[in-house]
């Protein structure tokens, strides 16, 4: 497996700001938070503390992404770490670029009223300007994080 440090520190910056916004809000920072829009902007305004203790495991949750790209970091030993974190990076990475795609789509239906969703036109913007477009951006940072080194296979051994 070979790492492409460009991508793991952008993936790394990508997943602070991600988590940070979720640590921000958990605080009690409304600014940004009506870009979200419907029931989430609602809950926000006037926050239950199990809302807050949801909003806290969210930001935690994103961390854990830190942890994956320092693990790119280390040369290991066990090519079978090495072939895990390699699936791990190129799933992560499709699931969150599909995240944000397919809620592009769905946003962009809304907005030409073939779906129905409770967001405001401020809110549709927002989300197909900023919030999708920004999920998958990070699953661009995942994917090519790391790629297949040619001639081996996923163990890191020589392929045959």
């Amino acid at each position: 497996m070979k790492r492409n440090n460009l991508f793991i520190t952008l993936g790394i910056i990508w997943t602070l700001i991600f988590a940070g916004m979720s640590f921000y809000w958990a605080m009690g920072g409304l600014a940004g938070v009506r870009s979200l829009g419907g029931s989430i902007y609602e809950m926000s305004l006037d926050p239950t503390p199990s809302f807050i203790a949801i909003v806290w495991l969210t930001g935690v949750i994103k961390l854990l992404g830190l942890v994956l790209f320092w693990m790119l970091f280390r040369k290991w030993k066990k090519p079978f770490i090495t072939g895990m974190l390699y699936f791990v990076m190129k799933i992560a990475g499709v699931f969150l670029f599909l995240y944000g795609f397919l809620n592009f789509i769905t946003i962009s239906l809304s907005a030409f009223q073939v779906l129905e969703f409770d967001l405001d036109s401020y809110a549709t913007f927002w989300r197909l300007v900023f919030w999708e477009p920004f999920w998958m951006i990070g699953g661009v940072f995942y994917f090519y994080s790391v790629k297949r080194i040619k001639g081996q296979n996923w163990q890191g051994q020589e392929a045959i």
